[in-house]
């Protein structure tokens, strides 16, 4: 499937999800925002950009991964505090927010996994009801 589509379908679902749980999405108008939703939650607005998620395919356990950078016109952009608030992405009919500040190049969240690290993100903790007690 063409991946402007998968991108497109990935922005819906995260929209439908978002508005069934009883909250207000906008979409901005035109190309110029590093944002693909607004998202007001009791009165508070968030600026969050949407990616399609791909099962990690390393042998480490079952985990998701998404890229937490853009391209526009042939050239990698990347994301900060001052563009956006949440990268958002949806699986197995659950969205998953993850503060920009949180991220790199990319972002895994993990199911279960076969390592014993401190530092593993675990996808339970990145729920939208979890980080935004919802």
């Amino acid at each position: 499937m063409d991946t402007n589509v998968l991108g497109k379908l990935t922005e819906v679902k995260v929209m439908e999800y978002i508005i069934a749980k009883g909250f207000s999405v906008s979409i901005p108008f035109g190309d110029k925002d590093k944002y693909d939703q607004i998202w007001d939650i009791n009165g508070n607005l968030f600026r969050v950009q949407v990616k399609t998620s791909h099962l990690y395919t390393k042998n480490t356990g079952k985990a998701i991964e998404f890229k937490t950078t853009g391209t526009s016109n042939g050239r990698v952009t990347s994301y900060s505090k001052d563009d956006i608030d949440y990268f958002a992405t949806f699986w197995e009919n659950r969205v998953y927010i993850v503060p920009v500040e949180e991220t790199s190049s990319k972002k895994v969240l993990r199911f279960e996994s076969t390592q014993n690290q401190p530092n593993i993100s675990w996808a339970k903790d990145y729920t939208v009801e979890e980080v935004l007690k919802i």
